[in-house]
């Protein structure tokens, strides 16, 4: 997105706001750019209208909030219950941000795992120990390697090495 030459104020929104998703978050730049197409989509009719951007705004926030509230009121406490439920609960939550991902396949036992993780370092009171890492934002002295041979190997062929034996450093 950084190389295109994009003009319309609508689409530099989108751009704004897919750039700030990766650089605090690091994922869900297309879940936000989609989201945002929608508000504006559905903005449209109403800035034809004459209808003040301000009070779009307003009702957005309105919305927002009425959102959250909706989310508060179906959220479900943990307190009180086993660890067995408990358990369960936070693998059902940890399974809903699995799904997109290479390993959507075998979310349960991925979210089983993180689940097991993070309860191993909280009775500890390890909390610590619990790190997130999130993905750079440059990279300093990277090495490209180029190479004119396909990176998959066939299936036939076993225990294939890749060699690389003359390399130069461009800067």
């Amino acid at each position: 997105m950084k190389l295109l030459d994009i003009v319309h104020p609508a689409a530099k929104i989108l751009v704004d706001i897919a750039k700030s998703q990766d650089s605090d978050v690091g994922d869900g730049t297309t879940t936000v750019v989609l989201l945002a197409g929608e508000f504006l989509k559905e903005a449209k009719p109403f800035i034809e209208d004459g209808v003040h951007p301000q009070n779009l705004i307003r009702s957005y926030r309105a919305a927002g909030n009425l959102a959250i509230s909706k989310v508060k009121e179906l959220s479900v406490s943990i307190e009180g219950k086993s660890l067995e439920e408990k358990k369960s609960l936070l693998a059902k939550c940890a399974a809903t941000t699995l799904s997109s991902k290479l390993i959507g396949g075998e979310k349960e036992f991925f979210a089983e795992m993180v689940v097991d993780a993070v309860l191993a370092i909280v009775n500890d009171d390890r909390l610590n120990l619990l790190g997130i890492k999130k993905k750079p934002k440059k990279f300093l002295n990277p090495k490209i390697l180029l190479l004119n041979i396909e990176l998959e190997l066939k299936s036939e062929k076993e225990n294939a090495e890749i060699r690389s034996t003359a390399v130069s450093v461009n800067s």
